[in-house]
């Protein structure tokens, strides 16, 4: 029997990965309505996205109960768009934040929503990069069940196998999310310092080729090494790489949260230190972080204004308690 895809939802942030979640449903024959601050690429409106230039219009042209993803810059502006959102919506439509949001920040949201609006808001952490957003996501998303199984068949449809949970109340999927970015930091910390141990053998080493056999059978076979094995041969190396490595802080929330809880993370902890450091250093471990960081999330080489000021500002409220 042929699995029923939802019929429609919504995207507001038609960027790197709220484009491709559009471009990814689209070409599964679902229909998308999207809505940015600048003019959509063509190739998704080629694709059959429906643009629309207010979010009022959302109302009138997505299929009940509506489901309007929001792939914005975690901070203010998150608040900003619910806030437009919220009155043309009704009572069992869902916001579904996809973006990197404070765990603490989602569950003010999703009160404030409930409360005034009625509208039921569901945090959703979403990891594959680009590629994945094209070609299958992974989706951690918290809410209430009510609200989850309506999201349901479009996180089935957008991952992969297995590649979604409900990972409990809100706020629940964002913190699961952030948990997971700090996994992530350990391991690309991890293995850049062993890039350095290859590069400063006392022979030269197939370094290429040593990593496509890590990524054959070996214990620490992963979709980073695999990663870094692909930009190491796209770059050259990591000769040409500017060792400073940009965050946009989301991990530091995470060691700030960690001791609240009174949860030792040592090796998260030391990745964010060592993060830090490259900015004042010159290692290959760094120039090899960035390499992968560019490879499954088009993170730029060196500093960047952009990222930056995203790291100062998209974090709003405190630790709300354990």
């Amino acid at each position: 029997m042929k699995e029923q895809l939802p019929s429609s939802f919504g995207v507001v942030g038609l960027g790197r990965i709220g484009g491709g979640l559009a471009r990814q449903a689209l070409g599964k024959g679902i229909a998308v309505v999207g809505h940015d601050t600048s003019e959509p690429p063509d190739e998704l409106v080629d694709a059959g996205l429906e643009y629309i230039d207010d979010v009022s219009l959302f109302a009138e042209r997505l299929d009940r109960p509506r489901v309007v993803f929001l792939y914005v810059p975690a901070g203010a502006v998150v608040d900003e768009v619910c806030e437009e959102l919220a009155p043309v919506l009704d009572d069992g439509d869902v916001i579904v934040d996809g973006g990197n949001s404070y765990w603490g920040d989602s569950l003010r949201r999703y009160e404030r929503l409930k409360e005034e609006h009625g509208v039921e808001f569901v945090d959703c952490g979403t990891s594959g990069g680009v590629r994945g957003a094209e070609q299958g996501a992974c989706f951690m998303a918290g809410g209430t069940r009510q609200a989850f199984e309506v999201i349901e068949p479009v996180l089935k449809a957008l991952s992969v196998d297995g590649g979604y949970v409900h990972c409990g109340g809100p706020a629940a999927g964002h913190f699961v999310k952030l948990v997971h970015n700090g996994i992530e930091f350990g391991m690309l910390q991890a293995i850049g310092e062993g890039m350095q141990l290859l590069e400063r053998y006392r022979d030269e080493l197939p370094i290429a080729e040593v990593l496509r056999t890590w990524t054959n059978g070996s214990v620490i076979r992963s979709w980073l090494v695999e990663l870094m094995e692909e930009q190491y041969r796209a770059q050259g190396g990591t000769g040409d790489i500017p060792p400073f490595v940009e965050d946009t802080g989301e991990v530091n929330w995470l060691v700030d949260d960690a001791m609240h809880m009174e949860v030792p993370v040592p090796v998260i902890a030391q990745s964010v230190m060592q993060l830090l450091a490259s900015r004042d250093s010159d290692q290959t471990w760094a120039r090899a972080v960035a390499l992968m960081r560019h490879g499954f999330g088009e993170h730029p080489f060196g500093a960047d204004e952009g990222v930056e000021h995203h790291r100062k500002s998209s974090r709003l409220g405190p630790f709300p308690g354990a």
